[in-house]
């Protein structure tokens, strides 16, 4: 035996010392130069949490082991799954939010990649390749083998033994992820426990075929690490209890459910079972943070003058100067001409010629189409409002031009009408047309993001001149959401 391991306690934190010294003397230089760093940091695409997760920790050598440290993005997995098939064509939508030598983990493809693939892209997450599920006892019984290979990358991340992570994020190849709002949601949670995160469907009928206690898969679903630890030995026993199931999310859920483990809902993922023209419906989001958009190849593309891949591209370029904002719904008015205002910021902004209710204003313009078109009413898990031709209900229409950092520390985000409404001025009494206004800018704070759930005001300015308004989004004064 060891002469360490005959000290006594006192003895060992003695012999300790040195180390503790070394990583002191290291760390506090480093957190000099993270502070420097962050105060000069002004690249859209990396953030100071970046940098200080990895350049600080990692390289320190003085890796914090302590559970009760803030999660950062270095705790977080990400277990991106796809195919050699839908790569092709996927890839962009999952280049669009990862950060190269940043974000932590793969992506999981059914076979080897061909030449055609090689070398493989910095700008892609390291790939690996899923265990052969024909070497399942359960193989022959499966009624749908690809996604018993979808769930058995539990399993496989988990082998592959990566270490110091808190959370794996599952999700598909086709499914934008805003990470800085996911590690901020994570953070409410214990990291330690068993925990299984996600989002449920926005259709009434796919919950009810599957569960309405089930994370949808293709948005994301969030497990721990003790949790996908114990799912990891217990998944291949549990496949063969369901060999019946059909879908992946469900096998899973399934294997949590009889763990003892039940879904914490995240209003932000969204697995997005709607068809055609989703605008109506990422105009008016849940004050929840943005955390997950699916389904991009079966609906209409985001921005009506680009491409699917293009518009995944353009969200992100608001998203990368905060995410906390992206899609988070302001409402405001100018009473002098009875305009009433609806911000989606980093998307799209909503002028409507007459004074509308918060509470109208908050359900989503049905633009969409129901995920089952055979499906009978009620379609979606929320409210929604009818497309009028009414001048004073439907809104003239602005989508999202550019982003940028102004001279007094706010963001400047730019919105232009790509189409005329094609309607009549409303003519109630003392209501004004909005025909006039081309683009529409809208100021936000720059150094602060915005709180989960916290609803905030603004003041509009409209300069006939130039035919631009300004909008100034502001914190509330009291009373004043209410009045």
């Amino acid at each position: 035996m060891s002469s360490t391991n005959n000290a006594s306690p006192i003895q060992q934190k003695l012999q300790q010392l040195p180390l503790v010294i070394l990583c002191k003397s290291i760390a506090i230089p480093g957190l000099i130069l993270f502070i420097f760093y962050a105060l000069l940091f002004s690249h859209p695409d990396k953030r100071p949490s970046d940098f200080i997760s990895f350049s600080l920790i990692k390289s320190s050598g003085c890796s914090n082991t302590a559970t009760d440290s803030p999660t950062n993005l270095s705790h977080v997995g990400f277990v991106v799954i796809g195919s050699l098939n839908s790569w092709k064509h996927r890839r962009a939508y999952t280049e669009s939010w990862w950060r190269s030598n940043v974000t932590r983990g793969y992506v999981f493809l059914d076979k080897e990649p061909t030449q055609e693939f090689l070398p493989w892209p910095s700008t892609s997450p390291p790939y690996q390749i899923n265990y052969d599920i024909t070497k399942l006892r359960v193989y022959p019984k499966v009624v749908n083998p690809i996604q018993v290979r979808m769930v058995h990358s539990v399993l496989d991340m988990y082998r592959v033994g990566d270490k110091d992570l808190r959370w794996f994020v599952m999700c598909d190849d086709d499914t934008l992820l805003l990470v800085d709002n996911l590690v901020e949601v994570l953070q409410k949670y214990d990291h330690t426990k068993y925990v299984y995160i996600g989002g449920i469907s926005e259709s009434v009928k796919s919950n009810a075929d599957f569960s309405f206690d089930m994370g949808f898969g293709g948005a994301g679903y969030i497990l721990s690490y003790p949790l996908a630890e114990a799912l990891s030995k217990t998944l291949e026993d549990c496949l063969e209890r369901y060999p019946y199931l059909f879908v992946s999310d469900q096998m899973a859920q399934s294997c949590l459910a009889d763990i003892g483990v039940a879904l914490n809902i995240e209003k932000g993922i969204h697995q997005v079972d709607l068809h055609n023209d989703i605008s109506g419906f990422l105009s008016s989001h849940p004050q929840s943070p943005l955390l997950s958009l699916h389904h991009f190849d079966v609906i209409y593309p985001l921005f009506p003058s680009k491409d699917r891949y293009e518009s995944v591209g353009h969200l992100m370029k608001a998203a990368n100067f905060d995410q906390s904002r992206m899609l988070q719904q302001t409402i405001c008015y100018r009473r002098e001409s009875n305009w009433s205002f609806s911000v989606s910021w980093g998307y799209s902004t909503h002028v409507y010629e007459s004074i509308i209710p918060r509470s109208i204003l908050r359900k989503p313009l049905e633009t969409f189409r129901p995920w089952e078109r055979k499906a009978k009413p009620p379609f979606f898990m929320f409210n929604t409002r009818w497309l009028y031709n009414n001048p004073c209900e439907a809104p003239h229409v602005f989508f999202f031009e550019s982003v940028e950092y102004t001279s007094n520390n706010q963001l400047l985000t730019t919105y232009v009408r790509t189409s005329p409404r094609n309607l009549p001025p409303c003519s109630a009494t003392g209501n004004h047309s909005a025909d006039p206004i081309s683009r529409i800018q809208v100021f936000s704070p720059a150094k602060t993001r915005k709180k989960a759930g916290g609803i905030e005001c603004c003041d509009v300015k409209h300069k006939a001149e130039t035919n631009v308004t300004e909008i100034s989004i502001r914190s509330c004064a009291k009373n004043e959401v209410i009045a």
